[in-house]
Parts: C-alpha cells; sequence; structure tokens
C-alpha cells in the first residue's frame, strides 16, 4: 500500500518470495476472510488467486446477508442462528455494503398464515436481540401498498421479515482491501502450481504470476486451500488418493428493471415447483430474481444460466406479478456454483450448507462449503485450525468487531450519495473527477458508473482486465448486459493507460469482453 490510496500489484508479486506464517489459496469469501483474521491475529500472511478476487461463487450470490428461511424449514437450527448471528456482525462490520431489507412472502391461501408467521417468528427468536426489526403481518391492503406489482387476485395479506442485501464482489475487496492495510500480502492472478514440503509436512507452494509467467516460492508454516468449488483438485495436488467432498449446484438469477417490483421490499416465493425459494430483491435500483439448483458434474470458473432456467425463473414469479415479464424484459442473466459438501442426499437442494474442514496427513487445511453470510466464522474456524496444526502462537480472533475497509464512522454514512458503497474511500473518488472533468462522465447512460470508477479500480483496487472493472469493481454486466458492452471500449481504453498496455491488449480485451457480455444477455 502506498501513501496515496495506491496499490501496487508488482510490488505485492515481489513480497510472494518471502516466509509467511500462512499462506491461503483463494481469493473468494472464505479465503479473503481468512486473510484478514489471520493477519488480524498477528500472522505473517499472503493470499494468492489464481483469477480475479470473487470470480466465480462469490459474485453471483443472490445478494443477500442472511439466515436462511428454507434453512429453518429443514431443521438447520444451528445453522440459522450462526447465520443470524454473523447478519449482525456484517451490518456492523461493513454498513457501507450491508442494508437491512424488507421482505413481503404473499398470502394467496389463507390457511397458510399461522404456518408461515410461526415459523419467521421463530426466526426472530433465533437473532435474539437484533438491529433487524420483528416480523410482522401485513393485510391485503397494507401489502398491496408496500409492493404494487404483486398479483392481487386471491390476495389474503402477506407476512413481512426482515434480512439484510449486500454487494458481494464489493464486499471481497473490501476484505482484500482490509488485509492488505494490515500488512498481509494478497494477489489476484497468481496460480499455485506444487506445493512445498518440508519433513513430510507442506511448507508453502511454488506460485506463477499469470501476467509474467514467472515461478516464485513462498514458504509458509501453514497452508490454507480455500479455492471454494475447486477445493477438490488443490487436495488431489497434495494427496493424489483424496477422496472428493464436494457435489456442485448451480444457481441462476436473471436481473430486471426496477419496475417490475416496485415498493421498499423483496419478494419471497415460498415454494417453487421444484421445491425452492424464489426471491425477488431490490438491488442497485434494478431487481434480482432468483435461484435455481441444478447439479453441476464440474466446476468450472465462468457459468451462465441455461434457457431452461431463464424460462423456470421467469415462469415461477409471474405466478406472483400482477404484469408478467418476459425474456424480453431481462436486463442481464448470471450463475454461480455451489460447493456443497458432499453426503447421502439425493439432491443438491438436500445438501448442507455448514462448512466442512480438513487437515491432510501433510498439514494442507482446507475449508470448503458455507454461505457469504457466515464467511466470517468459517474464516475464523480454518485459521483456528491452521494455526493449531502448525504449532502457531496462539492468538484470538478479533474480527466478529473489526470494521472492514472503507467503513465509515458511525452515524456518518449517507447511502443516497455518490460513490457510497465506498464508504471512507469515496472522498478518492471525487479527488480524481476534480482533478479531472472527464472523469465525473458516465460509461453509460442505463447505469451509474462513471469513468472514475475505472481509474481507481486499476490504481487502488488490483483491476486488470475489462471484465474485471465492468463485472466486480462496478457490477455493469450484472445488472445490464447491452450497457456494460457499450461502456468495455472506454473502461479498456482508461485500463491500457493506467497498466501501460500497447493496443493489442487493449484489441484482445475488448474480444474477450464481447464473448462475456453475450452469455450475460437473457435474450441470446
Amino acid at each position: 500500500m502506498h501513501g496515496d490510496g495506491r496499490v501496487v500489484r508488482d510490488d505485492l508479486v515481489g513480497q510472494l518470495n518471502g516466509a509467511f506464517d500462512v499462506l491461503i489459496v483463494g481469493g473468494g469469501a472464505t479465503g479473503l476472510g481468512a486473510a484478514v483474521d489471520a493477519v488480524a491475529r498477528g500472522y505473517r500472511t499472503a493470499l494468492v488467486e489464481a483469477s480475479d478476487f470473487a470470480k466465480s461463487t462469490s459474485s453471483r450470490s443472490t445478494k443477500l446477508v442472511h439466515g436462511g428461511v428454507r434453512y429453518l424449514e429443514k431443521g438447520d437450527i444451528g445453522l440459522v442462528r450462526e447465520a443470524l448471528h454473523e447478519r449482525a456482525n456484517l451490518l456492523l462490520n461493513a454498513p457501507h455494503l450491508v442494508d437491512r431489507l424488507g421482505f413481503v412472502l404473499p398470502l394467496y391461501r389463507f390457511r397458510d398464515a399461522p404456518y408461515y408467521f410461526a415459523g419467521l417468528k421463530a426466526y426472530d427468536v433465533l437473532a435474539g436481540k437484533s438491529a433487524f426489526p420483528s416480523s410482522v403481518y401485513l393485510s391485503r391492503r397494507a401489502t398491496l401498498e408496500r409492493a404494487p406489482d404483486l398479483r392481487a387476485a386471491h390476495l389474503h395479506g402477506s407476512i413481512k421479515y426482515f434480512d439484510g442485501s449486500f454487494d458481494d464482489a464489493r464486499l471481497a475487496l473490501a476484505l482484500a482491501r482490509t488485509a492488505l492495510d494490515r500488512g498481509a500480502t494478497v494477489v489476484n492472478y497468481v496460480r499455485a502450481q506444487r506445493f512445498l514440503y518440508a519433513g513430510g509436512r507442506a511448507a508453502g507452494a511454488v506460485v506463477r504470476d499469470e501476467e509474467t509467467g514467472l515461478d516464485y516460492e513462498v514458504r509458509a508454516k501453514v497452508v490454507i486451500n480455500a479455492t471454494g468449488i475447486f477445493v477438490d483438485e488443490l487436495r488431489k495436488l497434495d494427496d493424489p488418493s483424496a477422496v472428493p467432498v464436494l457435489a456442485h449446484s448451480r444457481g441462476s438469477h436473471i436481473v430486471f428493471a426496477r419496475e417490475v417490483f416496485r415498493g421498499g421490499d423483496a419478494l419471497l416465493v415460498p415454494k417453487t415447483k421444484d421445491g425452492r425459494v424464489l426471491f425477488a430483491v431490490p438491488w442497485q435500483d434494478h431487481v434480482v430474481i432468483g435461484t435455481t439448483d441444478i447439479p453441476v458434474a464440474d466446476p468450472a470458473l465462468d457459468v451462465w444460466p441455461t434457457n431452461d432456467e431463464i424460462d423456470f425463473i421467469i415462469a415461477e414469479v409471474n405466478n406472483y406479478l400482477q404484469r408478467p415479464v418476459t425474456r424480453g424484459d431481462a436486463l442481464a442473466a448470471f450463475a454461480g456454483l455451489r460447493p456443497l459438501v458432499s453426503g447421502k442426499a439425493t439432491t443438491t437442494a438436500k445438501l448442507s450448507r455448514e462448512h466442512f474442514i480438513e487437515v491432510s496427513r501433510s498439514g494442507v487445511v482446507t475449508i470448503t462449503g458455507g454461505k457469504w453470510t457466515t464467511y466470517r466464522k468459517m474464516a475464523a474456524d480454518a485459521v483456528d485450525t491452521a494455526a493449531t496444526s502448525a504449532g502457531l502462537a496462539a492468538a484470538p480472533c478479533p474480527t466478529a468487531r473489526l470494521a472492514l475497509h472503507g467503513s465509515p464512522a458511525p452515524g456518518t454514512f449517507a447511502p443516497d450519495v455518490a460513490y457510497a458503497r465506498y464508504g471512507r474511500d469515496r472522498d478518492e473518488l471525487l479527488a480524481l473527477e476534480a482533478s479531472d472533468l472527464t472523469l465525473a462522465e458516465r460509461l453509460d447512460r442505463r447505469l451509474p458508473f462513471t469513468r472514475a470508477q475505472v481509474v481507481y479500480a486499476a490504481r487502488s483496487e488490483l483491476a486488470r482486465t475489462v471484465d474485471d472493472v465492468l463485472a466486480r469493481r462496478t457490477r455493469a454486466l450484472f445488472l445490464n448486459a447491452e450497457a456494460s458492452r457499450a461502456s468495455a471500449n472506454q473502461v479498456a481504453s482508461l485500463l491500457a493507460a493506467e497498466l501501460g498496455r500497447d493496443d493489442a491488449w487493449r484489441r484482445r480485451q475488448l474480444a474477450e469482453f464481447a464473448n462475456i457480455a453475450d452469455e450475460a444477455a437473457p435474450a441470446r
């Protein structure tokens, strides 16, 4: 980190030849959380991510910070209680990225009211003393005032409960920046090639800088495998006889204009025809609708909704809308793979979301499973295990009350101002605009993102590609595929100038992103 807030990737890569207490492989929610936890305990910490931070599962969630109402129905009381506790921690530690959100569960059969009301009251009880309001019953009139686009025919009323929403990719960046602030070496586009061993114990890894092709030896007392959907690949790299521990499930989402479901609340569809719940979540002045649960044999970095999934989501949500939507109304689509701990269940929807920790014979600690809301607890458990395994000096976990990078001073957060999601870093964006008025211009009139955000992403957020900027530093790709495509040329030119790239690089970036934008277009 430089004094002006810049993060220089070359400096971070150069640090990888050093010696560390903890090496974390994987830059999604859990890996980044583990980096924050480890460095906050005083351990010398490095993290390498083969692609971009949160490139896969961790940027492709339903955007909910929640206890999981469907897990309550399945009797996973401990998981729900833990998640509700972590929901409160997230709101406290990252108020610029996490919001309270009301959810309307419509009642079209009056006999359903006692069942759902009792369940959601139990949800309130498990949350304990909370910053989130309690569940309430709403009359038919009050329901339609809150959610005017609900189908009115046969509607008796609704139950309104509260959970949270968040920006998943930007929370991942906040974790990366928090770890960097505290002295960790955290770098993207660095791939673990093989483990280093000493006396039969994993003692680090040989990693490759994907940009230069150069290899580095990262020495560490313990290695944490936090590669999400790819943990089995790294486990086999350590032990070729390792038995896979994951099943994978694809969850898909479609994004619409805010007018599709107006009002201040989200919609909960309590049971789709495949037995799942479906959400319509207000997010960044749009509506995210999902998700599905489709078994997938093998993990992949980039996955996208199928046409059948898009049609399924539209058909299910249309059962609850006064004005049905069509594929042509959709602005973007995205999907992510869930890392589900495998067991005897026959469908992925029945597999546990609780996390799994394993220590291999060589001492490699694997952490997987779970969900975004419980990332902090997963990270704490992983670092506890790693410290014990490696004989590191005992240190308590400090992250339950650790403000993340950008977190504003209590009582100062203004959610409606420009660049609010950057928290304390907002002033740096405004300073960029003041230094060059062209940077205040929007990339595309259909979205709020500016040229200043591209420059800031390159200088301070380790953005290396057009996709990094449009999918994860801003959320343009997941909000409007066509607007993101129209923004790509400006982004490529700004990035080329910041990163010292030539025109051939710029053209390659545009071609690669055009393919990505094609996949994100629901009307393909």
